[in-house]
């Protein structure tokens, strides 16, 4: 299996240096690693052609996470895209456990695993609503991101059938395309923990962006449009993004947003409509 590791950053030195000492420590070696600099104005140029001469670097100007991906995995030669956030770190059996187990099991197309967190420096436990699953998980998707970045492994034929990652979104990328990979696809589950999650720090982008939901409602639009679900998944994504559009409006509201709120309003009415017909039928 040749192996591409795909690491977008931004202004993130520091962090990438664990990330990518944690890649270069792998009992099984890469094919190749991939750093996409998406317009750093730190030393994270240096700190890759100095310290990490055998990592592949690339330069762009800033144009978000997604298109740091996307460049990446236009750019890569391995038959499977292994991702990396720069503040993440791989335990040193990642790459072998997952090798090992997508050979036994060659009917999978994406694979990913548990994982450690660790926010503020102390290792927390993640809630039941953060559960790891394997199989046709599509709907476990639905609430929130079901698969962490770091710890897939992806076909790279797959993105040729579902797409890269949707630039249009500045957060909940991820969880965009899970959807539309568990929509067509089961997933392989690795049950132990072969990343490390860090989590607090000020640039995380869940920091950024008041009301997540907003584009997890952009990315439920998509999939219930795409015309890829059986009746059973397309209700259930029908469901999630009524429950999404109630929790936005209430928030805009609160926020003093009467004009987002009447907007969503529009839209939780017309979605209510298709909740007493089937998928494909005309109103």
């Amino acid at each position: 299996m040749s192996i591409s590791v795909i690491i977008p950053t931004w202004n993130r030195a520091a962090r990438l240096a664990n990330a990518l000492q944690s890649v270069f420590a792998q009992t099984l070696p890469a094919t190749e690693v991939i750093v996409v600099d998406d317009g750093s104005s730190d030393d994270t140029r240096t700190l890759v052609r100095s310290q990490f001469r055998d990592a592949r670097y690339i330069y762009q100007q800033n144009r978000g996470v997604s298109s740091a991906r996307n460049t990446g995995i236009q750019a890569a030669s391995g038959d499977w895209i292994a991702l990396l956030d720069s503040d993440d770190r791989w335990l040193p059996d990642k790459l072998a456990q997952q090798c090992e187990q997508l050979r036994d099991r060659p009917e999978y197309k994406i694979c990913h695993s548990d994982e450690i967190w660790i926010r503020n420096g102390r290792r927390v436990n993640p809630m039941k609503k953060h559960a790891k699953y394997g199989g046709h998980i599509f709907r476990q998707c639905l609430p929130l991101c079901a698969i962490s970045p770091s710890a897939v492994m992806i076909q790279r034929e797959l993105f040729n059938e579902v797409g890269l990652f949707d630039e249009r979104l500045p957060a909940c990328e991820d969880y965009d395309l899970w959807l539309r990979i568990c929509a067509r696809h089961p997933v392989l589950y690795i049950d132990k923990p072969l990343i490390t999650k860090a989590g607090g720090h000020s640039d995380q982008l869940s920091r950024h962006y008041w009301g997540m939901d907003r584009f997890r409602i952009h990315a439920l639009e998509n999939i219930l449009a795409s015309n890829t679900l059986d009746a059973a998944n397309h209700a259930a994504a029908l469901a999630t993004l009524l429950e999404k559009l109630a929790i936005v409006i209430k928030g805009a509201i609160k926020h003093g947003n009467h004009e987002l709120a009447s907007r969503y309003r529009e839209k939780q009415q017309r979605y209510r409509q298709q909740t007493s017909r089937p998928p494909g039928c005309s109103a």
